[in-house]
C-alpha cells in the first residue's frame, strides 16, 4: 500500500462535503483519484517511498471549484485590448483608449472590453462620441455582457455597413434616420465587424489560451463548463492537452444558432462522444433571448422601454425542435435565458424534448423567473445555472439599465437563486466571463451579499435571495458536478472521486463575505497534481 501513494497531504484543515466524513486533516492520491480522507496518522502511515508529502498545515483545503459558466477561448480573445470593465464616465473610456492608441501604435484597430451601459445613459451609444481619441483608425468596443458592440464610422466603412440589416436572428444595426450610429446588438450584428478584425497568428493566441488557463488555477479553478464550443474549440482543447497545457477540466457545448442548418445541427451529433483525458464534448448550448440592457431579454410583460417581447429565435418552435434533435441524440442541451419568457419557453422545450438517462438540461443565467416555472426545474430535473455577480452593475439607488428597464417590482425578485435552490433545483454557479470576472472568490461574496463586497453601505438587490456560504460554496463544487451529472466522481474529498482540491489561507465557507476577494489562494491541485502553488510547499 505505503508504494501505491503519489501525493500525500496532511496537517490541513479540510472541508470535503462528504457526509460520512465532513472534515478532515490529511487525503491520500493515487492516480489522480481520492484514495484515503481521515486524520494525520492513519494517513501518513501510507506514505511510500515515492510519495509526495505536502504539510498542509496553515491550509484549508475544499473540493477543486468549477466555474460552471464561462468563455474560456472567446473570453480570452475579447479580452485583448483596453480594460474598460470599471471606466464609469465617458471621459474615463477615452483616456484608457488614449492610453491604449499609443500602446499599439497607428496601424492597428483600437480595441477595448468591458462596457457597461451607464456611462452612455445621456448620449446614448454612438461611435462619434470617440471620434477625437481614435482619429482615423477603426475602434471595436464590447460591452461587458457581449450583447452590445460599438464601433466608429472607421469600421462601418471597412465592414460596408451604411443602412439597416435585416438578420434571421434578433440583432440589430442601430441607425438614426436611416444611418448607423455605431451601436450593434447582438451576435450576427457585432460579427459583421468582429470577423474584419485581423485576428493574431496561432502561435500567438495559443500563448494566450496558455496563460487563461494558468490564470484560472491561481483563483482556484480546477474546472470550467465551456460556453464557446465548436468542432474548432475541440481540436484547441487537444492541443492544450496533448501539450500538457490543459490545468482544468473541461465540458465544451457546441453552440447553436438560429442559421444553424438542421443538416448542420445533425453534422454535430457525432461529437456527442468525443473526449480527451481532461476535456470532453456532449453538451449543446443555444440562446432563446439577450439581455436586459438592450430589450432583447425575452419577458413576459415588456420593459419601461416597451421592449423584450421578441425572441433571440425568430422562430422558437425551431429551437424547440433543434432541442428535441440534440436531446435525442443524447445531448445535455443548454439555454441561454434571461427574461421570463424566454425560462418558459426553454423549460417548455425540455419538457417536450425529454433526456436521456442521467442527464440534466440546463438554463443559463435565469435572471427572472416567474412563480409557475420554479418548481418546474425539479419536476424536470434542470439545471439553475446562475451568475449573481451579473449584478455588479447594481446602483446603490436602483438607477441602473436592468432594474431601470425591470422596473422596481420585478427588481425586487431578481436572481432568484435562494427560491430555486429551495425549491429543490440543482444550482450551479460561475461567471460568466468575460462578463464578470472569473475569480470564484467575487463569484461567492455576490452570491452570499448580493452586494458589490466592502461596500457595506450599498443595500443588496433583492437580499432575501442571497445564499449561505455553504450553499455557495456547493454551487461552485457538488451543485456543479449534478449539473452535468458527475456528481459521482467529483465535487467532494472522497475515497474513490477525482483528486482535485482547492487550498485557501482560510475556510471560504467560515470566511465574512466583504473579506472573500482578498481570501488567499495558496494551492490548487488537479488531477493529484500541484497546479498552483503559492506557498512553495510542493
Amino acid at each position: 500500500m505505503p508504494a501505491q501513494l503519489d501525493l500525500l497531504i496532511w496537517g490541513a484543515r479540510i472541508r470535503t462535503l462528504d457526509d460520512d466524513l465532513p472534515t478532515c486533516s490529511a487525503v491520500a492520491i493515487k492516480d489522480g483519484q481520492v484514495l484515503a480522507t481521515g486524520d494525520d496518522d492513519t494517513v501518513r502511515g501510507m506514505r511510500g517511498p515515492g510519495t509526495t508529502v505536502i504539510d498542509g498545515r496553515g491550509i484549508a483545503f475544499v473540493p477543486g471549484l468549477t466555474d460552471s459558466h464561462i468563455h474560456p477561448l472567446m473570453g480570452t480573445i475579447r479580452t485583448q485590448g483596453a480594460d474598460l470593465f470599471s471606466a464609469l464616465s465617458l471621459d474615463d473610456i477615452r483616456a484608457r483608449l488614449v492610453t491604449e492608441r499609443a500602446r499599439i501604435g497607428p496601424d492597428e484597430w483600437l480595441q477595448g472590453w468591458g462596457l457597461h451601459y451607464e456611462p452612455f445613459a445621456e448620449t446614448g451609444i454612438r461611435g462619434d462620441l470617440f471620434t477625437g481619441v481614435a482619429g482615423g483608425q477603426p475602434m471595436l468596443l464590447q460591452f461587458f455582457d457581449g450583447h452590445t458592440a460599438l464601433v466608429n464610422q472607421s469600421a462601418l466603412d471597412l465592414a460596408g455597413i451604411d443602412s439597416p440589416i435585416a438578420f434571421a436572428e434578433e440583432a440589430t444595426v442601430v441607425c438614426q434616420d436611416g444611418v448607423p450610429t455605431g451601436e450593434l446588438q447582438e451576435w450576427a450584428a457585432m460579427r459583421l465587424v468582429q470577423e474584419i478584425v485581423p485576428e493574431a497568428d496561432a502561435a500567438t493566441q495559443y500563448g494566450w489560451f496558455k496563460e487563461s488557463f494558468r490564470r484560472f488555477n491561481e483563483v482556484g479553478l480546477t474546472a470550467i463548463h465551456a460556453m464557446d464550443g465548436s468542432p474548432e474549440a475541440l481540436d484547441m482543447y487537444r492541443q492544450l492537452e496533448d501539450n500538457g497545457d490543459l490545468t482544468c477540466r473541461v465540458v465544451v457545448p457546441l453552440w447553436q444558432h438560429p442559421e444553424t442548418t438542421d443538416a448542420e445541427m445533425r453534422d454535430q451529433l457525432p461529437l456527442r462522444g468525443e473526449r480527451g483525458c481532461f476535456w470532453r464534448c456532449g453538451a449543446a448550448k443555444f440562446f432563446i433571448d439577450g439581455v436586459v440592457e438592450t430589450g432583447t431579454a425575452w419577458l413576459v410583460e415588456a420593459d419601461s422601454k416597451g421592449q423584450g417581447l421578441h425572441p433571440f429565435w425568430p422562430e422558437p418552435e425551431r429551437y424547440a425542435a433543434a432541442v428535441a434533435l440534440f436531446a435525442g441524440a443524447g445531448f445535455q442541451c443548454i439555454t441561454h435565458a434571461v427574461g421570463d419568457r424566454s425560462v418558459q419557453a426553454a423549460l417548455d422545450a425540455y419538457e417536450g424534448a425529454g433526456h436521456a438517462p442521467g442527464v440534466h438540461h440546463r438554463i443559463e443565467h435565469v435572471e427572472l423567473v416567474q412563480d409557475r416555472d420554479v418548481g418546474r426545474f425539479a419536476k424536470l430535473g434542470v439545471v439553475a445555472s446562475m451568475q449573481p455577480l451579473h449584478m455588479d452593475a447594481a446602483s446603490a439607488d436602483g438607477s441602473d439599465e436592468w432594474a431601470a428597464r425591470v422596473g422596481p417590482a420585478r427588481t425586487a425578485e431578481a436572481f432568484r437563486s435562494q427560491t430555486l435552490r429551495a425549491s429543490g433545483a440543482i444550482m450551479a454557479l460561475g461567471s460568466d466571463w468575460m462578463v464578470a470576472p472569473f475569480d470564484p472568490r467575487i463569484g461567492m461574496a455576490w452570491a452570499r451579499l448580493r452586494r458589490t463586497p466592502g461596500r457595506l453601505e450599498m443595500p443588496p438587490r433583492a437580499g432575501d435571495q442571497a445564499l449561505t456560504a455553504l450553499q455557495t460554496l456547493q454551487g461552485y463544487t457538488t451543485g456543479a458536478a449534478m449539473a452535468i451529472s458527475e456528481e459521482d466522481v467529483s465535487g467532494r474529498v472522497k475515497p474513490g472521486y477525482r483528486a482535485d482540491l482547492t487550498g485557501f489561507a482560510a475556510d471560504p465557507v467560515e470566511t465574512d463575505a466583504d473579506a472573500l476577494p482578498d481570501l488567499a489562494v495558496l494551492m490548487t491541485i488537479v488531477d493529484g497534481r500541484v497546479v498552483h502553488d503559492a506557498a512553495g510547499l510542493a
